[in-house]
């Protein structure tokens, strides 16, 4: 039984669906309102439990409603979606959030503050410029090599050769395509200048973090990983413990328990963050070719030189990434810098 009334909303961009359960979890009402109205709704209300499914401006009105003395709770889609009967409809939806809402095995998604969503949107922006940057090298490459002219796969290599194939009169390219390439190329430079301000910017917004600059200091944590850890973690209270934290991120390996027997799985390919566990994973990568090239100076790094050894580079890769991750928790929840375990040397 819930200790308050349960507000679920069923969010969308100009009506939302709610739907008001009491303590014995019976359904008050479940009418629509619209958007406009919804804000001075959450002000009238006593201190409930509002529920929100896990979607776009979820964490907006998550944070509306805290801000009017309510406790907010974000619900993955594919948990909701359990708890509905009948057809999909908004009211169907709403009570399904609100069932759902009540359910103590459910483990929520975190609610960000104003400076994670701020720093979200900055990591989101340069991502996608980065992204349309390869894109864009890419096409041109594709269609260059089409008139028989090749450029190899790096940056380096596309901006020294680029102005030169342009300018040659006498490469056989055609003056039409070449007047397209040209286009092509000039977007490619727009690309690159913004996300180098971008990249400074994210560094400024680093320094101007203290979690950010301690998460800083974790091997294979760079500017973008230490904002992303912090962004994804927070302050560290809404995961119960490191391995919590590291499962929703996506580098802890599952898990099948039977008969009092455990096994082990695979990591899932499209589970966690994505992104930020493709860049965790990379970051570990640059730190495993360095250790493996010399001495180790850290109690980790001899524990990561034993692991390649015994299981080879991409699964200690997998594994430093999860480690650092449950660190980053550890520091974040327990507000304690990081500090490396050197090896004695006899």
């Amino acid at each position: 039984m819930n200790k308050h009334n349960v507000i679920a909303v069923d969010l969308a961009k100009n009506v939302f669906q709610i739907c008001v359960l009491n303590k014995a979890n019976e359904v008050i009402s479940n009418r629509e309102m619209r958007a406009s109205r919804f804000e001075h709704y959450l002000a009238k209300q006593k201190p409930s439990l509002v529920a929100f499914e896990a979607c776009g401006r979820a964490q907006h009105w998550a944070r509306k409603a805290q801000g009017y003395g309510h406790e907010a709770v974000l619900l993955p889609p594919k948990a909701v979606a359990a708890y509905r009967q009948g057809h999909k409809t908004d009211s169907n939806d709403a009570l399904a959030t609100g069932i759902a809402a009540g359910q103590a095995t459910i483990k929520p998604a975190g609610i960000k503050t104003l400076e994670q969503q701020s720093l979200q949107t900055d990591l989101r922006v340069s991502k996608h410029l980065s992204d349309q940057l390869t894109a864009t090298g890419n096409m041109l490459r594709g269609l260059l090599a089409e008139f028989g002219i090749e450029i190899a796969k790096s940056i380096s290599k596309l901006k020294a050769q680029m102005p030169l194939i342009l300018e040659d009169a006498e490469n056989g390219l055609p003056h039409c395509a070449r007047e397209s390439l040209f286009q092509g190329w000039q977007l490619w430079k727009y690309q690159s200048e913004r996300i180098h301000v971008l990249d400074n910017r994210l560094k400024e917004r680093m320094k101007e973090s203290e979690h950010c600059q301690q998460l800083a200091q974790l091997e294979g944590v760079g500017v973008k990983n230490a904002i992303g850890l912090y962004v994804e973690l927070g302050n560290g209270r809404h995961f119960k413990n490191g391995r919590n934290a590291s499962a929703c991120i996506g580098v802890s390996p599952k898990q099948h328990s039977s008969g009092g027997k455990v096994k082990i799985g695979t990591i899932g390919k499209f589970c966690g963050n994505q992104r930020l566990r493709s860049s965790l994973i990379t970051g570990a990568h640059s730190v495993i070719q360095q250790v493996d090239r010399r001495e180790p100076k850290t109690e980790k790094e001899r524990w990561l030189k034993a692991l390649i050894a015994r299981r080879g580079k991409g699964r200690a890769a997998v594994a430093l990434a999860n480690k650092t991750v449950r660190t980053a928790w550890s520091m974040l929840y327990y507000k304690e810098p990081y500090k490396a375990v050197l090896l004695h040397v006899n």
